[in-house]
């Protein structure tokens, strides 16, 4: 068996009599660019165990990993199960969920086409997770991305937000494209950015200061040497004119600048074909599961 293939190999042919000696034989082919790309994710972003914090803080339970807002009224908890979930995976599920029960807290279970076990989604909605939407795992190398031309309507521009009024420009935008309360964008995103600008760019697409922002989006960091590339929303008279690609560039360049070679996005059937216009590459599909007790 071929580990790399995982193709049994041909026998080999015998050797004609009175060859001296046998042909070379042929290379390995190379790595698909697509996983060679996920491997590279998953080795540097998925596989080790990340830091938490006092507010924010990472917990195992098992091979799980609670991440979540300390304070229950927070906006951000996440599960994921990189390395499976062992011998007893219903037991650990309802034991992740009692955990957020408890804590009247809204938690999303982030899941990848390879984990394993292979029904994790079927176990997840059996304990009274709901499946939302698949998205793409789109991965791809920064420069290329980073040396494309950056080309906006008249009098628009891309700029890295600067202050907390930015942040409520964002929120106001959000709030008319999505509809609600956006709250988090004020009181959990300005916080976090404020406390961890190391973290993250938060990139805001405008006319002035002083008028509405028309599409915001922020590149994310951690340790690997990835820019997380979050966010996009689009006010809906700006759609279709070339803010949120570039808003992907920009923050290709941010993320170089801070030494980071690749970019990674869950993307949306919406936004999936203008980042393979772009050269980014589909490599997996995730699935966010959501248990909400309140």
């Amino acid at each position: 068996m071929n580990p790399r293939s995982l193709q049994s190999d041909p026998e080999p042919a015998a050797e004609p009599a009175g060859r001296a000696e046998r042909a070379a034989e042929p290379a390995e082919p190379a790595e698909p660019v697509a996983e060679q790309l996920l491997r590279v994710f998953h080795d540097q972003t998925r596989a080790p165990v990340p830091l938490g914090t006092a507010e924010r803080p990472l917990e195992l339970d098992g091979p799980v990993r609670k991440h979540y807002d300390l304070d229950p009224a927070g906006h951000f908890a996440m599960v994921e199960s990189p390395d499976g979930l062992g011998d007893d995976p219903d037991g650990l599920v309802a034991r992740v969920r009692d955990f957020f029960a408890e804590r009247g807290q809204r938690v999303e279970w982030k899941t990848y086409d390879y984990d394993e076990p292979r029904d994790l989604g079927e176990r997840l909605e059996a304990a009274g997770f709901v499946r939302e939407d698949d998205e793409a795992l789109i991965l791809g190398e920064a420069a290329p991305l980073a040396a494309q031309d950056l080309a906006l309507p008249d009098g628009v521009v891309v700029r890295a937000a600067d202050s907390f009024e930015d942040f409520v420009r964002m929120r106001t935008m959000s709030e008319t494209v999505w509809g609600g309360d956006q709250a988090w964008v004020t009181e959990s995103l300005h916080p976090e950015w404020v406390a961890r600008p190391d973290s993250m760019d938060v990139v805001v697409v405008e006319e002035s200061r002083e008028g509405p922002v028309l599409c915001a989006a922020r590149g994310e960091y951690d340790t690997s040497s990835f820019t997380g590339l979050w966010g996009g929303s689009t006010l809906s008279s700006w759609r279709g004119r070339g803010l949120y690609r570039a808003t992907l560039l920009h923050r290709a360049r941010l993320g170089l600048d801070r030494g980071k070679e690749y970019v990674r996005v869950d993307a949306s059937p919406d936004s999936e074909p203008i980042l393979r216009r772009l050269g980014l590459h589909r490599v997996a599909t995730t699935t966010p599961y959501v248990f909400d007790p309140r």
